[in-house]
């Protein structure tokens, strides 16, 4: 079919005409005549044709036959043996009709051609046919302004739409639920260029399948007529939609594991409730929901943990609310902390109650009812175009803490299958944060609880001097207990100023300070100088099933105007005297209580009037970013800082700027000034 393309069908086949007189001579001879017969033209012309190319065995019969084309008038056409000046015989595809000139005169014109490159095109017309009409792969040509010029059964298939309506028309007028952009556009470039291009990918709807999404993959090449007029474009289609849709299912898998791995590592960063519940929901929005919010039942919350009814409304107290973008979907929704009655027929209700996911794919008016807390905020989620909803439980150590909600209004498919099982995922993972961040605040508040129950309320009035404390816990649990500060009543108006520190946490450190408080109050009743007291508190502190601790124990004298100060392995006070900088106490450090054989040593400082002692706990200055010099030279110019202050203005100030959010360890702070 090449040389069709480059010459021209007659010039392939060699088609020669003859024309013979009614006397059976030759009176014109093509060109094309001498290729097929050998003869030139002045060899034959005036040549009776019988005796010149039929051998005589065939001669009666071509004479026949030229008889009744000029007597009758009839065309005859078929295979005639002939031969060839150089002596061989050959098979000749004929075509002769009579012709008539203007004086009545009759001719006979025979059209010939070799009847082996008759086969061959025939052949090669009839595979070419076949292969348009009988291949799987689409077929189509269009013209030059990329109208449609011939479509072939498979592509009527892909398309859903007879051969003839695609003829004349653009494929954006024919495949109207299908983005024929990029498609157009690249046969033009192929129609400017004459460069093919392959595999480009489309996709849409056809009217066959109207319901899901297919894929082609069209590519295009430039046909040309001989002499380099551009024809048009052909182009061929292959329906990849199972590929697509593979190639789809496993993007979508790798989201949804790179999704899970996410939360993962975003969520139960922290051992907070609401901190949790806030990484939940901005993990889902937008890979899974245009809107989340998470809420837990009331009851989970309450520190009695009453069990709730299996049936019946349920109280829900909202902790987290997330959006891709500006929607009222977002006011429709509970605010965080806030607490809502949602009843039995409410579709979250049911969520918690079942413990099993509900999904609503194609959300209407009535389900927006049983969404909604009430009647606005239905309207808003209308208004917003919520029209997929789902709600999985949020469920740990299998106890039903709330749930998850999810919600559609940008995204236009609806939730499926695949997005309950990721949503279950999320929320287990996350229902086991929160459940791990509810326990530890359990624990934590009741460390906190037992820890100011043991120490002192509004330090005493005492002669000669004015005192400010305070007492932070530590913002998770496992650094709660085991700080704490006292101010203790002496003879002959003396006081003694106690900080300390007892190592580990929660509960048992707490009731170990309590216990260590009380013993130090105890011994301080004896009149004891500080060292003795802290050798005594040693002593029943270092039995095995006690904790070690830091303690700082100071006695104030007014009389005298000094104060005498023992220090256990704990950190050293800031003095700020009336005249001069504030500065570092050098006392003497003897080992923690606790551990046992320490001497520990008094040392004396002057406590004028108007001047000020610092004491604390490690939790105040210690970080894990900075050197504890640089802390300790930021307290004691922080503490120069305050002078002239109320000091309880000084405690604030003090703990607002070294306290750090989120600290780890909780701390006792005491600061006295001596009165005139």
């Amino acid at each position: 079919m090449a040389d069709l393309d480059a010459k021209g069908l007659l010039d392939v086949l060699g088609v020669a005409a003859v024309v013979v007189d009614s006397a059976g001579r030759i009176v014109l001879w093509s060109p094309q005549a001498e290729g097929l017969f050998g003869y030139r033209a002045e060899e034959a012309l005036g040549q009776y044709v019988a005796r010149l190319i039929v051998d005589e065995e065939h001669r009666a019969e071509a004479v026949r036959l030229f008889g009744e084309v000029l007597r009758h008038g009839t065309t005859w056409a078929g295979t005639f043996p002939v031969r060839h000046k150089d002596g061989s015989a050959r098979e000749v595809e004929f075509r002769n009709m009579r012709l008539t000139d203007d004086l009545g005169g009759l001719y006979a014109l025979g059209i010939a051609a070799d009847r082996s490159a008759v086969d061959r095109v025939e052949t090669g017309l009839a595979l070419s046919d076949r292969l348009v009409s009988q291949s799987p792969i689409g077929l189509a040509v269009l013209d030059t302004e990329l109208r449609y010029v011939l479509v072939n059964p498979a592509l009527e298939r892909f398309n859903g739409i007879p051969a003839a309506h695609h003829l004349g028309r653009l494929p954006s007028e024919v495949l109207t639920g299908v983005d024929t952009g990029p498609a157009e556009a690249a046969a033009r470039q192929v129609l400017a260029t004459g460069v093919p291009r392959l595999g480009v990918q489309v996709l849409g709807s056809v009217p066959g399948d109207p319901g899901g999404e297919r894929a082609w993959s069209v590519s295009f090449y430039r046909l040309e007529a001989a002499g380099g007029r551009v024809l048009g474009v052909a182009t061929w289609v292959v329906d990849v939609t199972e590929r697509h849709r593979a190639d789809a299912a496993a993007d979508r898998s790798r989201r949804r594991l790179a999704l899970v791995a996410d939360a993962s590592a975003r969520v139960g960063t922290t051992l907070e409730v609401e901190r949790t519940a806030g990484e939940l929901a901005s993990v889902v929005v937008p890979a899974l929901a245009d809107v989340a919010a998470v809420d837990v039942l009331d009851a989970v919350l309450s520190p009695h943990r009453p069990g709730g009814p299996g049936h019946g409304p349920a109280l829900f107290r909202a902790l987290a609310v997330a959006a891709e973008h500006e929607t009222e979907a977002l006011p429709a929704a509970d605010r965080p902390g806030s607490v809502a009655l949602y009843g039995e027929d409410r579709l979250v209700t049911r969520c918690v109650r079942t413990g099993r996911p509900v999904l609503v794919p194609r959300v209407g008016p009535a389900d927006l009812a049983r969404i909604a807390r009430d009647p606005e905020a239905a309207e808003r989620l209308a208004r917003a175009g919520v029209h997929s909803y789902l709600a999985v439980p949020l469920i740990s150590r299998g106890e039903v803490l709330g749930a998850l909600d999810l919600k559609r209004d940008r995204n236009p498919l609806p939730f499926d299958a695949d997005d309950v099982l990721l949503a279950v995922e999320l929320a287990a993972r996350a229902a086991v944060g929160i459940d791990n961040a509810r326990w530890h605040q359990s624990v934590r508040n009741a460390a906190v609880t037992l820890q100011r129950s043991l120490l002192p309320g509004e330090p005493p009035a005492r002669p000669g001097l004015e005192v400010a404390a305070r007492y932070q816990p530590a913002q998770a649990s496992s650094g709660v207990g085991g700080d704490w500060y006292d101010v203790i009543a002496l003879p002959r108006d003396r006081t003694a100023l106690v900080v300390g520190d007892v190592m580990g946490s929660g509960i048992d450190a707490a009731a170990t300070m309590g216990g260590l408080r009380t013993a130090t109050r105890a011994f301080a009743d004896l009149d004891l100088p500080p060292e003795q007291v802290l050798r005594h508190l040693d002593r029943i502190t270092v039995a095995p099933e006690h904790s070690i601790a830091t303690c700082l124990f100071a006695v104030h004298d007014p009389a005298r105007g000094r104060c005498r100060i023992a220090n256990a392995g704990h950190l050293p006070p800031v003095r700020l005297p009336a005249a001069g900088p504030a500065e570092l106490v050098p006392v003497a450090t003897g080992v923690p209580l606790g551990v046992g054989g320490g001497a520990f040593r008094t040392t004396g400082v002057p406590f004028l009037p108007d001047d000020r002692l610092v004491l604390y706990t490690d939790g105040l200055i210690e970080t894990r970013d900075a050197p504890i010099d640089e802390r300790l030279a930021l307290l004691v110019r922080l503490v120069e800082e305050t002078r002239g202050l109320p000091l309880e203005e000084s405690c604030d100030r003090l703990l607002r700027e070294l306290r750090r959010p989120g600290a780890p360890d909780d701390v006792a702070l005491l600061i006295a000034r001596s009165t005139r």
